[in-house]
């Protein structure tokens, strides 16, 4: 899935390019970490559950797990970034989503445990949460800096960390490697790199003047300007955007290995290689979706976007054609790729309000990333995994027709 971002950075003295360059640098790999990590969990979700014996919808409570820990981490972000800086802030939430990746090995395989899993996916998804917040605020920090867009390429090295776990899942699968080894590995990793990325990242504070006296701000005072937002019919609309095009990610994420397993009776490797299709198709669209909306606009760029997601739904549902059902991913995965980031440019619009506004249209779409799981997980108990899609399948419709909604200001077109 794409991540919050805060639209505001507060002027800072110009550093040299070579510094600049090394900071942005640090964001991309920092990004594709975050990537990289959630692919190793998703591609290995499969195998964890035969060797935990776990139905689908235990499956499902085992993600939500993971996504109550990410709600945890989105809402600590801001004071572990306040309290400790971006370098050591990110320090401290790779380390806990490599120890939680370590974790969710021990109880997949060395001790097989679903206890353990859990335990390991909420400290992960703690991680990656309150991560997110932060390597975006730092993306727009150096993004002001540089005078040029690149916040588009951050979010695609996030989709090419998932690739790159996504084809290593697979290659494990194959291998009959047991996860625990695996998760290691891939933990070890994030570590390392970790450690070496974020000596670029400026140790002291980047975010503006607005963030930084919002905690001083009476709690009355916060709670009603976070409030008022909510009153805006156009920001609920970009909202339905949001949730659709998040919910369309987020399945995909939780859920396409295992239905390719289970409702088209493949192996767990082609589980995980048809995973690395939709990661890939969506790091296309993050990239060449940027130039396509300067050039068309957001709207139309959009519609035809979750017209492709319905299309490549129906088809990876419907066809019993191997080959077809590939093609039907790479159409879910185009679809879904721009939903959110525009979904969030869309509400930054309103520069007066755009912290809130953003605000509230993240959690709208990380509520997707929280209800979705076990919903997907308790009707594909009752139904059938692939027949539970049909809700996703709803939702994208909405997105659709909400689109008009993140038309961009007359502002933005001059």
């Amino acid at each position: 899935m794409s991540e919050p971002t805060n639209p505001h950075t507060a002027p800072v003295a110009l550093r040299p390019r070579r510094e600049l360059l090394a900071w942005r640098n640090a964001i991309f790999v920092i990004f594709a970490l975050s990537g990289l990590s959630i692919a190793t969990w998703v591609a290995r979700i499969p195998a964890i559950r035969d060797n935990l014996e776990l139905t689908t919808g235990a499956v499902g409570l085992l993600i939500l797990g993971m996504s109550i820990g990410s709600i945890l981490g989105l809402v600590a972000s801001q004071h572990l970034l306040a309290r400790l800086g971006p370098r050591h802030g990110m320090q401290l939430t790779l380390g806990l989503v490599a120890t939680g990746l370590l974790l969710i090995g021990v109880g997949a395989s060395l001790v097989p445990l679903e206890g353990i899993v859990l335990v390991g996916l909420i400290i992960f998804g703690f991680g990656n949460g309150a991560l997110d917040v932060m390597m975006n605020v730092e993306g727009a920090a150096a993004e002001q800096e540089l005078g040029k867009t690149v916040m588009p390429l951050m979010h695609a090295c996030f989709s090419f960390g998932t690739v790159a776990g996504a084809g290593l899942g697979a290659l494990a699968s194959a291998a009959g490697l047991e996860v625990f080894w695996h998760a290691l590995v891939m933990a070890v990793v994030i570590a390392i790199v970790a450690v070496v990325a974020v000596r670029f990242v400026p140790a002291e504070q980047v975010v503006s003047d607005e963030l930084d006296d919002a905690p001083k701000a009476p709690w009355q005072d916060r709670l009603r300007e976070s409030l008022s937002v909510w009153a805006d019919g156009r920001l609920i609309l970009i909202g339905v955007i949001m949730l659709g095009m998040a919910f369309a990610e987020g399945s995909a994420n939780d859920w396409l290995a295992l239905a390719v397993v289970d409702g088209h009776e493949q192996s767990n490797t082609t589980g995980a290689l048809v995973y690395g299709v939709f990661v890939t198709a969506m790091t296309v669209g993050r990239i060449v979706g940027g130039p396509l909306i300067d050039r068309f606009g957001r709207v139309p760029v959009l519609q035809v976007s979750a017209g492709a997601a319905i299309a490549g739904l129906v088809l990876f549902i419907l066809t019993p054609v191997t080959a077809l059902m590939v093609l039907g991913t790479v159409l879910w995965g185009l679809g879904a790729s721009l939903g959110f980031p525009v979904g969030m440019s869309a509400a930054a619009d309103d520069s007066k309000r755009a912290a809130a506004r953003v605000s509230a249209v993240a959690m709208i779409g990380y509520c997707a990333f929280l209800v979705g799981p076990p919903l997907i997980g308790i009707l594909g108990d009752a139904i059938g995994l692939l027949n539970a899609l049909f809700v996703v399948l709803v939702l994208i419709v909405f997105a659709g027709l909400a689109s008009p909604a993140a038309r961009e200001s007359s502002r933005r077109k001059r």
